[in-house]
């Protein structure tokens, strides 16, 4: 088990509801995929992007910190990457 960081852009309009129960997938899909969520918040509230996301110009910032096996990050990766309230996801080992 590796320790690792993701930081996920999510969408800017989702309401506080949505919010939660997006974060609740992202740590299930982790500890389905043999993974265990340590830390999980929001990082930065609304902040404008460089460039557009999937026609975005604002993102929230959630952080996760998690362990995990190193065959599952791609499953991780490519589940996140199905989700459309997920902007952009970077996952880094720790």
């Amino acid at each position: 088990m590796n320790k690792y960081e993701a930081m996920f852009v999510i969408k800017p309009d989702l309401s506080e509801d949505e919010r939660k129960a997006l974060f609740g997938t992202i740590q299930e899909v982790i500890t389905k995929n043999n993974g265990q969520v340590s830390n999980g918040a929001v990082w930065a509230e609304k902040r404008r992007l460089w460039f557009p996301l999937k026609k975005q110009h604002e993102g929230v910032y959630y952080l996760a910190n998690f362990t995990a096996p190193t065959d599952a990050i791609t499953k991780l990766k490519y589940t996140f990457k199905l989700n459309e309230q997920i902007l952009r996801v970077l996952i880094l080992a720790a």
